[in-house]
């Protein structure tokens, strides 16, 4: 998906510098390659950004598809420095050194930025041929993907939908199963598990358009664990955290949703866990506004919580029970990208898209998250997640 991305942060950052340009050499795995160049390819290729434009050396069997995808000024194959010879004169390494370089001195380029994975290699062959190579540390591309524009932020709906059919797929697992005589949940006569709930999630995504590695479903004391992916049967009136975040195939661009239900009644410091952890998602959301920063909207998810009584990582940064990640992050072409919602978190701006998350663990109890993907705006926040919040399990 290409999107109308504004680069001025990073060729001022060049001018200031007294830099010719800035390279990226990576698969479209790298989400700044991603965003900067416009193209997806499983290879390491080379972008290039100048004051004049972007531009990509590519292999020949990405070359036609480039020209026609990428969001490039210009599109350079390997094959116009001769790089199947200079690979059988001097060894892959060598070769690439000196095309990348012979690229760079058409665009006019002796000197350069390049991000901090830039591999050090092809920087150690680039300054041997006598380009100037810089290391940018403050990571100016992804500060720039933290702003999204209109474009990004409906690809992000398009895939918070696919998670929310995904959801409602798995809440309906739960809330038809039977419930045998020790507590696990049935279906059709066989136990409801983790693992089969996560396929019914991952094929409900797929057929959406969507994908992912991990999908956590996570019963009783595995959700105490907030990464804990979750195995086994599930348990009624044991607490089930759901924690779904697929990326759109054909755009990138990831969403982002947690919750957590109960089938049956669950004990009552279990419902007073999931009503404290509600209220501190709502007084989290409530502080949203550009302006505010990611370590303000922390402050006010912990204030209800420790209110509560339960401990955060801000009351003891030793604490292995109560609230013991950040509030949130940001999500786009990466699940976890800036900004921050922690205690490090700074200013909020108009456009940045994050995930809001409390949580209360405690593998005596079980685990408790929820978690909505809103867009800060001036004024507050547009919630990007339209799906209930309740801890009974419903159908619609």
């Amino acid at each position: 998906m290409n999107v109308d991305v504004d680069l001025s942060p990073l060729r001022e950052y060049l001018a200031a510098e007294g830099l010719d340009g800035y390279c990226i050499d990576d698969d479209s795995s790298d989400s700044d390659q991603r965003y900067v160049s416009g193209f997806t390819a499983p290879d390491p290729f080379q972008t290039l950004v100048t004051q004049d434009g972007v531009h990509l050396l590519v292999s020949g069997l990405e070359y036609g598809r480039a020209t026609a995808e990428a969001d490039a000024d210009s599109v350079t194959r390997l094959s116009e420095y001769d790089y199947q010879e200079l690979v059988v004169e001097h060894g892959s390494h060598e070769a690439k050194s000196r095309t990348l370089a012979a690229f760079l001195e058409d665009h006019g380029v002796d000197s350069l930025a390049v991000p901090r994975n830039f591999p050090t290699g092809t920087a150690d062959g680039l300054r041997d041929r006598g380009i100037e190579v810089t290391v940018e540390p403050e990571g100016i591309v992804e500060e720039i993907r933290a702003t999204k524009n209109e474009g990004e932020l409906e690809a992000i709906r398009e895939s918070q939908r696919a998670n929310e059919a995904a959801m409602a797929r798995a809440e309906e697992l739960i809330a038809q199963a039977d419930v045998a005589d020790d507590g696990t949940l049935l279906v059709d006569g066989d136990p409801l598990t983790s693992e089969r709930v996560t396929e019914e999630i991952e094929v409900t995504l797929l057929r959406h358009g969507c994908g992912l590695d991990d999908t956590i479903v996570a019963c009783g004391a595995d959700g105490a664990d907030p990464h804990n992916r979750g195995s086994g049967p599930l348990e009624a009136e044991e607490l089930i955290v759901i924690d779904i975040f697929p990326r759109n195939k054909e755009t990138g661009y990831h969403a982002d949703m947690t919750r957590t239900f109960a089938r049956g009644d669950p004990d009552v410091e279990a419902r007073r866990r999931y009503e404290v952890t509600r209220d501190a998602y709502e007084a989290a959301l409530e502080a949203v506004e550009a302006g505010a920063t990611g370590a303000e909207v922390h402050d006010a998810a912990c204030d209800v919580i420790e209110g509560a009584g339960y401990d955060t990582l801000r009351s003891d940064p030793d604490a292995e029970t109560g609230f013991i990640h950040s509030t949130g992050h940001g999500v786009g072409l990466d699940v976890h990208e800036q900004p921050s919602v922690s205690p490090s978190g700074g200013e909020l701006e108009a456009g940045h898209v994050i995930s809001i998350e409390p949580g209360i663990y405690d593998p005596e109890v079980g685990g408790v998250r929820i978690e909505d993907l809103v867009v800060v705006t001036e004024d507050g926040y547009e919630n990007l997640t339209d799906y209930r919040v309740g801890l009974e399990p419903t159908v619609e």
